[in-house]
This record gives structure tokens, C-alpha cells and sequence, in this order.
């Protein structure tokens, strides 16, 4: 694009620190905010036919699987009070596997997050309507999410198996905790009700929800 506004070859330019420059002589010739400007809103300018797009796309498909499997494993320990159907978490383990780990801490706390971001889904967020379509819980004073005090110990552990489509081995682990969180919540309420016979499958799973479940509401 420098070569068609200044009418010479590309080979006789450089690019350094934001500048065209004459490769020969290293004078600069344009700022890279005047190509910019001329490339986006003064096309007219330039030869008739030339090209002006300033961005480049690329796709990658990889070789080796046709995706990336992630896998994990998690298990929650809960206590649910039939009196009140209050759901108290005990504690929660998480095995997972996202390839190479590069940073230990890094990832196990990532995981952790988002344990308890797939904790708030099952047990506290819910959007709640009133009979004209409006949002009831809009502000984070009526919108329940987990906090510090409803937490219980998370125990995380890795199994490293390296994937062959990068060079690190790396696999991701951003949904890891949140996509196995409450599968292992839900079933242990589920575990914990089976003696009545009972269970809940409508996350969030609300006191309101187990107490139906009983038959006390």
C-alpha cells in the first residue's frame, strides 16, 4: 500500500517504529497513520484496481483429531436438611485434564473459579420474571451468586495427557470446572434425597424446590 501511494517499489521500502522508510537511505517516507488514513477513506487515490485491505485472515484446521478432548472428573460432598431443604456444601474434588499444565497455580485456581461459577448455576442464579415480562432480580442485591461463605474446600488435581495439535500439548482449561460442577452437585442433592424417594432436576435447585420435592410446601 506505501509503494502505491509514493509510486515506487516495495522492494525499495522498509517498515521500523511505525514509518515507512527508503530502504537505501533510511529516510522515512510515511507514518503508518497516513497509510492508514489513505487506505480506509481515500481509495480514490491510489491506482485504478489496487487493492487497499489493510487485514489479513487466516484458518487453521488441525491435523492430527478433529477436535480436542478435554476430560475431567468431579464429585461434590453436600448436606441437604430436609426440614428446611437448605443445601450445604461440604466439599468438592475435581480431577481434570487440559493437557500440559505450564503454570500449576495459575490453573488451579482457574479451575476453582470455575467450580464455583458452575456452583452458582445449579444452586443460586436465576433470572425471575413477574407476569409482565419484567426482570424482577436485575441488580446483584436480588441476583444470587455464590460467595466466599457459601464455598466449601476444592481439592484439584491434574492428569496430563499432552495433545499432539500444539507444540506446548496444552489443551485449555476455561470451562473445565464449570462445565462438571453442577452434574456433581445435582446428583449429590439427588444421592442425599434418595432415601425419600425424591429428586430435583430444575437448576437452579432452590430450598423451595427440595421442599416440593418432599412434599412439605
Amino acid at each position: 500500500l506505501a509503494g502505491a501511494i509514493l509510486n515506487r517499489s516495495p522492494e525499495e521500502l522498509s517498515v521500523r517504529r511505525g514509518h515507512v522508510l527508503d530502504k537505501a537511505t533510511g529516510e522515512q517516507l510515511l507514518p503508518f497513520s497516513e497509510i492508514g488514513r489513505i487506505g480506509y477513506f481515500r481509495t480514490d487515490t491510489l491506482p485504478v484496481g489496487f487493492s487497499a485491505d489493510l487485514m489479513v485472515t487466516r484458518h487453521y484446521t488441525q491435523k492430527e483429531y478433529p477436535f480436542i478432548f478435554t476430560n475431567g472428573v468431579q464429585a461434590s460432598y453436600v448436606e441437604v436438611d430436609p426440614d428446611t431443604g437448605f443445601v450445604k456444601l461440604l466439599k468438592h474434588w475435581a480431577v481434570e485434564d487440559c493437557g500440559r499444565v505450564l503454570n500449576p497455580m495459575l490453573v488451579d485456581e482457574q479451575v476453582r473459579g470455575a467450580i464455583v461459577q458452575g456452583i452458582g448455576g445449579v444452586l443460586f442464579e436465576e433470572c425471575l420474571y413477574d407476569d409482565s415480562g419484567l426482570l424482577r432480580n436485575g441488580s446483584m442485591a436480588d441476583y444470587l451468586v455464590p460467595m466466599a461463605n457459601e464455598m466449601p474446600d476444592i481439592e484439584v488435581a491434574h492428569v496430563e495427557t499432552p495433545t499432539l495439535s500444539s507444540k506446548l500439548g496444552a489443551k485449555g482449561a476455561g470451562e473445565a470446572g464449570t462445565a462438571g460442577a453442577p452434574g456433581a452437585v445435582q446428583n449429590a442433592i439427588n444421592d442425599a434425597l434418595a432415601p425419600f424417594n425424591t429428586a430435583v432436576f430444575d437448576q437452579p435447585i432452590t430450598c423451595e424446590k427440595i421442599l416440593k420435592a418432599l412434599g412439605k410446601v
